[in-house]
């Protein structure tokens, strides 16, 4: 762009730490641009494209689920979670002191999903669009921004698992990877993405050398179950599904990510807890285990704290790290299969 308008290229970095790295909103703020330079771009109709904030929910735990709106009307949402995702929390890194700031940032690759998982509520929005680049990154810049995050001081991990399928916006989902590492500042060992099993595309995210740690969305121990919860078993099986992960090129001490959503009497007996170590045999791998968050329209219920116990007990003692997510933001319609892009609150059961 810069080479067009007869510029020199060093004021693309210039350009590109601005909007990246300090978060500016707007072009007239950048004071390493000269000043006619700056009226040169806002006159020719450039702008930097922030998503708007329709809404912004603060939980009691301290979670903000925040409504986005983009530049064509078209929303989508975004979740912060401070203290971490609810998952187990990692050693302290090396040269982190006892003060940094750990949070988590749960963003969103499309509006809306099409995967259609019968127990969460984005699926009853349907697909709406996906998000560009632009708009994935700018979910984490905006967060960034408004919670006044260091960089480098503070650690910031990222889950793609808000609306949306990340596999089935690959590219651009793979672009705001490179943008948030080379940009942001964020290395892809602090983000994770969640799949519902694009068996295709975990090859090709395998092959990738900049990626984020990868967890698949299980919530079955059989292909007759997970047809039923999960319409894309029918296209991409469970052994085509497995078979995909044991061929996943895992790095040093690296794990896949199983998440199991635990439905009452549907999904989280004792037998399903041995179909699921039967399935994970031979792979380097850990499971997040999930109860049921409520919400309207969802034909099923959250299991009880015994059921959770003894699945997860179940798994451990067959040599298989597993771990109870803490639900945040439930009171806001905030937490795993909760985003609906709703813009009023009804009372929880």
């Amino acid at each position: 762009m810069f080479e067009a308008m007869g510029e020199v290229r060093y004021r693309a970095r210039q350009l590109f730490e601005a909007i990246y790295r300090q978060r500016l909103n707007f072009l007239d703020d950048i004071s390493t641009l000269p000043k006619r330079l700056r009226e040169n771009l806002v006159s020719s109709g450039y702008s930097i494209g922030y998503p708007s904030i329709d809404q912004r929910f603060v939980s009691l735990d301290g979670t903000v689920r925040y409504l986005l709106r983009f530049a064509d009307g078209q929303s989508a949402e975004t979740v912060w979670m401070p203290g971490g995702d609810g998952a187990e929390e990692p050693d302290e890194a090396p040269g982190e002191s006892g003060n940094t700031r750990r949070a988590t940032i749960c963003l969103s690759s499309q509006s809306g999903c099409a995967v259609n998982c019968r127990f969460c509520m984005t699926a009853l929005l349907g697909l709406q669009r996906n998000l560009t680049p632009g708009e994935i990154v700018g979910q984490v810049l905006l967060v960034l921004k408004d919670h006044g995050v260091q960089i480098g001081v503070d650690r910031i991990n990222l889950v793609f698992m808000g609306q949306g399928e990340p596999f089935l916006n690959y590219v651009a989902f793979m672009k705001a990877v490179a943008l948030l590492v080379d940009g942001a500042g964020i290395p892809e060992s602090r983000m994770t993405v969640s799949t519902s099993g694009i068996v295709p595309r975990i090859a090709d995210f395998g092959a990738e050398a900049v990626r984020p740690r990868l967890a698949i969305s299980l919530n079955a121990s059989n292909d007759e179950l997970r047809n039923q919860l999960m319409p894309i078993n029918r296209k991409w099986n469970l052994e085509a599904l497995m078979t995909a992960a044991r061929q996943f090129p895992l790095r040093p001490r690296e794990r896949l990510t199983f998440e199991y959503v635990l439905l009452s009497e549907v999904n989280d007996s004792e037998e399903n807890a041995r179909e699921v170590v039967a399935l994970l045999r031979g792979i380097r791998a850990k499971v997040n285990l999930i109860s049921l968050n409520p919400g309207p329209e969802i034909p099923f219920r959250t299991p009880t704290a015994e059921a959770v116990e003894n699945f997860q007990q179940t798994l451990m003692r067959a040599g298989i790290p597993a771990f109870v997510r803490r639900p945040r933001g439930l009171d806001i319609y905030a937490a795993c299969g909760q985003l609906k892009r709703a813009s009023t609150l009804v009372p929880l059961p």
